[in-house]
């Protein structure tokens, strides 16, 4: 059993963060993506909005929102369970965001949101068919729902996200999203057919292509 469930607390951007079984333990790599947009917005002088879709823990959105005081940001989850931990480190952390239970890949449910200058998510990318090949203490412990996509689909979340961007995302937004390593090249070309422009990727501390920003 990973050490921050036995704790019942994850450190991320410096701050400690509640976790269980129901929520990711925040990872490294997440901390690079945060670091991304703060450096991309940090002198803004517009109120920055911003969605970050599939919150879990809550990390990314409340470590934006105390890096980026004046931003006004929304995330959503579809489990109630990691609404619960992401709404208690929102207020141990003193972070004021909006979090909404929402079932993102339920295009229906998109009238829920705004427009935003930014989304940002680290979805599910993982093909179930790979289980195997992750260590037992994320297998056994860490929650298949945001883990996992169908073997057949495994661009599932970005094809909904780049969909959801042109409807939802300003003019001269950007979309930011963590990356499965071996399929970041055919990320980086489903938001480039999808229109977008200034499709960026940049590696990871390990040297893998982690991350992308897709600008509208």
């Amino acid at each position: 059993r990973p050490l921050q469930y036995i704790t019942g607390t994850a450190w991320f951007m410096g701050m400690p963060f509640r976790v269980n079984e129901h929520v990711l333990i925040p990872r490294p790599e997440t901390e690079e993506l945060v670091e991304w947009i703060v450096n991309d917005y940090k002198t803004s002088v517009k109120k920055v909005s911003l969605l970050d879709i599939g919150t879990g823990s809550g990390c990314i959105p409340i470590s934006l929102k105390r890096l980026l005081p004046g931003a006004t940001i929304t995330s959503c989850d579809v489990s109630s369970d990691a609404i619960a931990v992401a709404k208690e480190n929102a207020q141990n952390l003193d972070a004021d965001i909006t979090i909404i239970k929402a079932d993102f890949l339920d295009e229906s449910q998109w009238t829920h949101f705004a427009q935003y200058d930014v989304i940002v998510s680290n979805p599910p990318y993982i093909p179930f068919s790979e289980k195997e090949t992750l260590h037992a203490n994320v297998l056994e412990h860490e929650p298949h729902l945001a883990l996992f996509v169908p073997d057949n689909d495994a661009l599932l979340f970005y094809r909904k996200i780049a969909g959801f961007g042109k409807t939802h995302l300003t003019e001269g937004g950007a979309i930011y999203c963590e990356l499965h390593r071996d399929y970041a090249v055919a990320t980086a070309v489903l938001f480039e057919q999808a229109g977008y422009s200034q499709v960026q990727m940049i590696k990871d501390m390990h040297g893998n292509d982690r991350m992308l920003k897709a600008t509208k």
